[in-house]
């Protein structure tokens, strides 16, 4: 397994979301590789992790979902990956105490490299699906509680995603209703909707 630090794209290392990537093993039988594994994980985060639930999502091309998160007294954590197609995955530093506020990481997680990425609290986090579907499976620590789920908007020029649109090959871009007008980071930082 090999366990990466995500960089913002202005190139400052933003503490706390890791992509990991499994070793895979495989021959002409095919291939195997463990999805989940505690100890080695707890070990890569450097915190003993419980998860209470697994979700799991269908997805067409240009779907894009986010920048959710929860506050207090039920902020939720994430172990996202693509089961099949392929996201574009990101996590927003809403922590105002840390260095990287407002800043973002992103990855590509598909079934090919079968890379998760972990998106701890204090993140927003969102994905966009650049293939004609894609299964997205996560565990996550913290139970769903709809009082303390927030969204920011995902084209906020404060965040300035470089989401890959161009990879949509002429499919639409689309969103929920809530997601197209969640507020942007400085509205929600103004209401006190995010971390300290």
């Amino acid at each position: 397994m090999q366990v990466e630090q995500l960089h913002s794209p202005g190139g400052a290392t933003v503490e706390g979301p890791l992509l990991i990537t499994p070793t895979i093993f495989s021959d002409d039988r095919g291939w195997f590789f463990e999805t989940w594994n505690q100890r080695i994980f707890n070990d890569a985060v450097g915190e003993s992790v419980v998860f209470t639930q697994d979700n799991h999502s269908r997805s067409t091309q240009g779907v894009l979902r986010g920048l959710h998160y929860q506050l207090a007294p039920e902020p939720q954590a994430k172990l996202v990956r693509a089961s099949t197609g392929a996201i574009f995955d990101v996590a927003v530093d809403l922590r105002q105490s840390s260095p990287t506020f407002g800043q973002w990481v992103g990855a590509e997680l598909n079934a090919e490299n079968k890379a998760q990425l972990w998106v701890p609290e204090g993140f927003a986090h969102g994905f966009l699906t650049v293939s004609k579907s894609a299964e997205v499976q996560y565990k996550a620590r913290g139970f769903w509680n709809k009082a303390c789920e927030r969204a920011i908007l995902w084209s906020d020029s404060d965040l300035a995603i470089a989401w890959p649109l161009e990879r949509l090959e002429g499919a639409g871009l689309s969103l929920s209703g809530k997601d197209a007008v969640a507020p942007g980071l400085q509205a929600a930082t103004t209401t006190g909707d995010v971390f300290s």
